[in-house]
């Protein structure tokens, strides 16, 4: 592998902190079919509820795939604890396979540490960084969801160009699909993610990520991530969970 790679690959795993909400995830009543906007608002109106909580642990394992091999590359496990509002160390916790991988992991976290203390409504879903569409409903995990099209307003690579599933009920993301809307390194030609965002007794996070580089010269390279395990202040609570299903239908252009 390039030395580069290692490089391009913390990139793609930088893009998605700034999207990872947390907040205490409250059911509010709202029309069956409402307009765009509504959905917009209501969807604002969820990521803007973010509150100072306890203090949380989060056990999180990391994968890295290269262009030439079905089996992952590293395994990286990696504790770590939260102190509202803005307060995050980690360690990890055990890893295998390449010293790089871990290296990799280790500045993905060091950079969720410094992205939880800047401007993180630069990289929100909410209008001031996002044009949004109606694409239709879908079935997310079992849930109705508004699926919105995301079109960023500036060329950012915390930005996503693609779709958001929405909860009919919450209005809270559920997951997230589409390419980083400015490539970080020269040596990308496109970086595509995904990320999928579930609820932990009332502690709303991401749960799932994946994030595929096509790097120049050496193909496509992967990095995802997972919860294992959540610990809140008086719980805990671990999780094996199963690949998300989508179920997608066209929205009535008449709506």
């Amino acid at each position: 592998m390039n030395l580069e790679t290692p490089r391009t690959l913390l990139v793609i795993a930088c893009l998605t902190p700034g999207l990872c909400c947390v907040a205490i995830a409250q059911p509010s009543g709202r029309p069956e079919v409402p307009s765009l906007s509504s959905i917009v608002q209501g969807m604002e109106k969820a990521q803007s509820e973010v509150r100072a909580q306890t203090p949380y642990q989060v056990i999180r394992e990391y994968r890295l795939f290269g262009a030439t091999n079905s089996g992952a590359n590293a395994d990286v496990v990696a504790q770590l604890d939260f102190k509202p509002p803005t307060g995050r160390d980690y360690r990890i916790q055990e890893w295998s396979g390449s010293t790089r991988g871990k290296q990799i992991v280790q500045r993905v976290l060091d950079h969720e540490t410094e992205v939880s203390k800047g401007n993180q409504a630069r990289t929100q879903v909410t209008s001031d960084n996002y044009d949004f569409a109606l694409v239709g409903e879908a079935i997310f995990d079992g849930r109705p969801c508004y699926v919105l099209g995301l079109k960023p307003k500036r060329k950012q690579k915390e930005l996503v160009s693609g779709n958001a599933w929405v909860d009919k009920r919450s209005f809270f993301i559920l997951h997230i699909e589409g390419e980083s809307s400015k490539t970080p390194s020269w040596w990308l030609k496109s970086v595509r993610v995904k990320m999928s965002f579930g609820d932990f007794s009332g502690v709303w996070l991401q749960t799932s990520m994946e994030a595929v580089a096509d790097v120049r010269l050496l193909g496509f390279h992967t990095l995802t991530s997972r919860i294992l395990d959540y610990r809140g202040s008086d719980m805990s609570a671990s999780t094996e969970l199963a690949p998300a299903r989508i179920q997608m239908r066209s929205q009535d252009p008449g709506h």
